[in-house]
């Protein structure tokens, strides 16, 4: 198999040697190269062979170069072939629940180890062939970030409607006993696989210790695009404490067996449940704060460390802020904050219920753009408006229902600051800057 050259950076190692744009690169120091893992794995080397095609014919050269330097080449594509969607059929999946009409990447069920170790995106194992296994150990892949659901093999396959969602369970043990780190998350759906389930797939996962590094119990998202799908409720004050009160009772024992409370509950499970939130310590090292665990604390602790910490005079700013219902006790809280120090300041904090996909959904990931219109198009918005960046493609310029932060700006009249989800970017944005 060979692979398409679309550029070669100029003066990089291949450039020196002579590769050209168009030319399909076939081997490195003896290695097929089929992927975007391939060429970084064996491209390492402070010397490497590079065989490759030109007008038919193949060229061989060797490059000398600095061991962390990058050979230089460009690809079509970053993987360099397709991304592999997901096979499953969950009865869980947001996906599904999706109505048309979103950006175009939003439809797209990825399901791609490769995916998993670049990006950090989370893999079900059962996409994955014998020579991906294979790669994964061959090149120490780590880590490698697991959907689990559960780990009663019969209940994932019935959970998942994939037949093979079962017996994949079985290369998490394969990973583990071949060094390769692993973290984990369990969509939680009511009734189904929490209560003893749960207890069940945490007591099965630590047995992966110390290759196990953190799962993640998220509740399951319903929107109101759910017609002619699983029969899904949602979590309540009472049914998602009792998924709290599993975590810490499993968490407390792990943590006295291998030195890490290891399962964590998200952010919104607290929030359902009407409790508050754990301090800092509890998290550790804040392992799975992209799945939306430990986030309201964080946030909290740096937003407050920030505002101790700075010398500036009252900056007298009058800004906005805009964020889902699940955040917005918080941002309003760190906004009194703000005013009660700097007391020329006004910060004002809007709630955005959403609309589109449902009351039930109140993250701020998942605001369009044109709910925030609708919402704030009376509002007084003063200097700025800030939003968090995970309103906006990774692009960072569209919402998820297409509409642009352009657009944005010209409907309401205002700058947008687009935060990081940070308690320091939330600060300076409230400084004005």
């Amino acid at each position: 198999m060979s692979v398409l050259i679309k550029d070669v950076i100029k003066f990089s190692p291949a450039d020196k040697k002579g590769l050209k744009a168009g030319d399909c690169l076939v081997k490195i120091s003896g290695h097929e190269i089929t992927d975007f893992l391939d060429y970084q794995f064996y491209t390492k080397s402070s010397r490497i062979s590079v065989v490759y095609e030109r007008d038919g014919k193949t060229k061989a050269t060797w490059v000398n170069k600095d061991e962390d330097e990058d050979l230089g080449l460009t690809f079509e594509t970053y993987l360099m072939d397709k991304e592999r969607h997901c096979k499953n059929k969950c009865i869980f999946c947001f996906i599904d629940q999706n109505p048309k009409g979103l950006r175009e990447s939003i439809y797209f069920k990825d399901d791609d180890s490769r995916l998993s170790f670049l990006f950090g995106n989370y893999i079900t194992l059962t996409n994955l062939s014998e020579r991906d296994i294979e790669k994964i150990i061959e090149m120490h892949i780590s880590p490698v970030n697991v959907s689990v659901h559960t780990m009663n093999k019969e209940l994932r396959v019935r959970m998942m409607k994939n037949k093979n969602a079962g017996s994949s369970l079985d290369i998490l043990h394969r990973l583990a006993q071949n060094g390769i780190a692993i973290n984990t998350q369990l969509v939680l759906c009511p009734g189904i696989n929490d209560g003893d389930e749960l207890r069940y797939s945490l007591d099965k996962l630590s047995e992966l210790c110390p290759c196990l590094q953190s799962i993640a119990c998220v509740p399951v998202g319903v929107t109101k695009y759910r017609e002619g799908l699983f029969d899904m409720p949602q979590y309540d004050k009472e049914t998602a404490g009792e998924v709290i009160d599993i975590i810490d009772e499993c968490g407390e024992k792990f943590k006295e067996q291998y030195g890490t409370r290891l399962v964590y509950a998200a952010d919104e499970f607290y929030l359902k449940a009407q409790r508050k939130m754990p301090e800092g310590e509890y998290y550790e090292t804040y392992c799975q704060i992209e799945n939306g665990v430990g986030m309201w604390t964080s946030l909290k602790d740096e937003f407050l460390c920030e505002i101790e910490n700075c010398k500036e005079n009252d900056p007298e700013s009058h800004v906005s802020a805009a964020t889902g219902v699940a955040a917005y006790p918080l941002i309003k809280e760190l906004a009194e904050v703000f005013e009660k120090k700097y007391n020329k300041s006004k910060i004002d904090v809007y709630e955005i219920k959403n609309d589109f996909f449902g009351h039930s959904i109140t993250v701020a990931g998942l605001i369009t753009g044109k709910d925030l219109i609708n919402q704030l198009k009376d509002k007084d918005l003063a200097d700025s408006l800030a939003i968090p960046c995970v309103m906006l493609r990774s692009e960072g310029d569209l919402f998820l229902d297409n509409v642009s932060t352009a657009d944005v700006e010209r409907a309401l009249g205002v700058h947008l600051k687009v935060n990081d989800c940070t308690g320091q970017d939330l600060f300076y944005s409230m400084m004005g800057k």
